[in-house]
């Protein structure tokens, strides 16, 4: 079967996030007042071939546990559905 992980990959609140901090200044600063606590992660997509939906989920959650993110500084979710 195949499926097809989205996965959305974040700094830890616990942590500074420069690039946010700066997207946060510069929205404010050209007119969107209201804009406040901005936060820049990554969005993933994989396809996955797997026996079953169990398979799968264990997939992804190694991937992202050993690759695709740095469990130090980053959380990491993500939805799983057949194709």
């Amino acid at each position: 079967m195949k499926f097809f992980a989205e996965i959305n990959i974040m700094p830890l609140k616990a942590l500074l996030d420069p690039q946010g901090k700066a997207v946060t200044s510069r929205m404010n600063n050209i007119g969107y007042l209201g804009v406040q606590e901005v936060r820049i992660g990554k969005h993933m997509t994989l396809e996955i071939e797997a026996e079953n939906e169990k398979q799968a989920h264990q997939v992804v959650e190694d991937a992202c546990k050993n690759i695709l993110s740095n469990p130090i500084m980053e959380s990491y979710e993500f939805k799983l559905s057949p194709l």
